[in-house]
């Protein structure tokens, strides 16, 4: 237990979460701190029911601090990691230079950048046996998902979206924080407690994402079947990269209560449902990834008449904020702390949207994370939100790329998702700077910086590995072009978006059961 973080408490209401937790049994804190399988002895390296206990606590505890008890908790975590840094960190030890970690100021920090990290990986890390090679060559193998690197970290990586992917290692203590956020204040908890009297337990819940790379998504819920039996019979996992009718088919043989995935996802498989193409009838769908927009989350929720919960995370962490009973999205501000900033680089007021934001993430300190600059447009509010909890209210703008509807056979459409179209880009192709445009009903044109020969015959196998997925998925008569340009498009508020659509070739704004179309 966190002795600095039980000092803010209040006495008698840390009691009280104590007793009632105690109370509730073992399975009433994360869902990792059930009954662990025997079989996966390596993942007890990176799983620690004691100290998921103690994190567990403090997560439910954190809920009720009063702004300037959360503040004194976030201080003295950041004067740890801080700590963290300077001690076991070669190059943080260069660039906090002159800084004490008992009294640094965050806003006074230099302010870190992917690409730059990424080159010096090697010095970045706290932990000098890991090795960025190591990890690369680890990641390139579908085989290792939620394998243990090195017996005692878990490791995933980033999409390309904002330059070169990331790769990120968590601790056991780092995985103690993101499993106790997603129990406590996540979905499945809320979800879960909703039933009655266990009704629905016996359903599946699905995660539809990139089931084959190592992204964060993919890699927690592979470990949570490894060390919860529950999850291990009843939390499936089935990839967007495949043609429609196929997933259509192993959502309806799974029946799932749940479905997890992407808000375009999401989009695509609710114009199924109310086409009559898929039979399916979940309970609550949970999105994130996206940006999530009123009209997507109201055509979702009509199409399917169940409930949306949206969350907001990252590679860079995993649980960032969680969506409220308001509908409100609140930031985990205990564990990681969000700077909007303008784009000269200055801090934006409360209620006044940045350009970008820097996270500092509290929880890990193998590969620390501070003043990190994420592309997202976030704006933190100062209203309380009416749910009563204290933690920040926060809307943020992320990727908002388009989904592509090109024609399929027998006169029909062919729905992709942006993120199948930039996973199989990069991860089949390995081109990471790009934008797909669509410049007619047939034919799309693939975009990215640079003339050099390699840049070019790199662009042009991108363009043809895009074609065949394409037609795999059923698109009938669709061409890609590929060009290079000295700068990629950007859309509102001057970010590249990496998949446009031609919006003149969607389906037509259709009215059913009261559901319209978002356009």
């Amino acid at each position: 237990m966190d002795n600095d973080f039980v000092a803010a408490l209040p006495r008698r209401e840390l009691a009280v979460i104590i007793v009632s937790r105690g109370s509730r049994g073992a399975n009433a804190g994360t869902p990792a701190s059930g009954c662990i399988s025997s079989s996966v002895a390596t993942m007890y390296a990176c799983f620690d029911p004691t100290q998921a206990t103690a994190t567990t606590i403090q997560v439910a505890c954190g809920g009720l601090l009063e702004p300037d008890r959360l503040q004194r908790v976030r201080a003295r975590r950041l004067a740890r990691l801080l700590q963290t840094c300077v001690t076991r960190s070669p190059l943080y030890r260069k660039w906090l230079r002159g800084f004490d970690p008992a009294s640094a100021r965050l806003q006074d920090l230099p302010i870190a950048h992917r690409d730059r990290l990424m080159r010096q990986f090697d010095d970045w890390v706290t932990d000098s046996s890991i090795r960025l090679d190591e990890l690369r060559s680890f990641v390139s193998r579908p085989e290792r998902i939620a394998d243990t690197y090195r017996g005692r970290y878990v490791v995933w990586q980033s999409s390309g979206t904002s330059g070169e992917p990331g790769i990120f290692v968590q601790d056991a203590a780092a995985m103690a924080a993101y499993d106790a956020l997603e129990a406590v204040r996540g979905p499945f908890m809320r979800w879960a407690m909703s039933l009655p009297a266990g009704a629905g337990l016996q359903r599946n819940l699905v995660l539809i994402g990139a089931t084959e790379e190592h992204y964060a998504s993919t890699v927690s819920a592979k470990r949570l079947r490894q060390l919860n039996p529950w999850f291990s019979q009843r939390l499936h996992d089935v990839s967007f990269l495949q043609p429609m009718p196929r997933l259509r088919q192993a959502l309806e043989a799974l029946d799932p209560i749940v479905i997890a995935t992407f808000p375009s996802v999401a989009l695509q498989l609710a114009q199924e449902h109310r086409d009559g193409h898929l039979d399916a009838t979940p309970q609550e769908i949970w999105v994130g990834g996206e940006t999530l927009s009123r009209a997507t989350r109201e055509f979702i929720e009509c199409s399917f008449g169940c409930r949306v919960r949206n969350s907001y995370g990252s590679s860079e962490f995993l649980s960032t904020a969680f969506e409220c009973s308001e509908g409100a999205l609140h930031l985990n501000a205990d564990w990681v702390i969000l700077e909007p900033l303008d784009r000269h680089g200055s801090p934006v007021p409360l209620d006044v949207e940045g350009d970008t934001v820097l996270l500092t993430n509290l929880a890990n300190h193998v590969q620390p994370l501070l003043r990190y600059v994420l592309p997202d447009r976030v704006t933190l509010h100062s209203r309380r939100c009416a749910c009563g909890s204290t933690l920040p209210v926060l809307t943020v703008h992320g990727r908002d790329d388009d989904v592509l509807h090109l024609p399929g056979r027998s006169h029909g459409i062919v729905t992709v998702s942006p993120l199948a179209i930039t996973t199989v880009i990069e991860e089949r192709a390995g081109l990471l700077d790009f934008q797909v445009r669509q410049v007619s009903r047939t034919e799309i044109a693939l975009i990215s910086r640079g003339h050099q020969a390699g840049a070019d015959a790199k662009r042009h196998h991108a363009a043809r590995v895009l074609e065949v997925f394409l037609a795999e998925l059923g698109a009938v008569g669709v061409r890609v072009t590929d060009e290079g340009q000295p700068m990629l498009s950007a859309g509102p508020g001057g970010k590249v978006r990496r998949v446009v659509a031609l919006h003149s070739a969607s389906p037509p704004r259709r009215v059913a059961l009261g559901c319209q179309q978002p356009v």
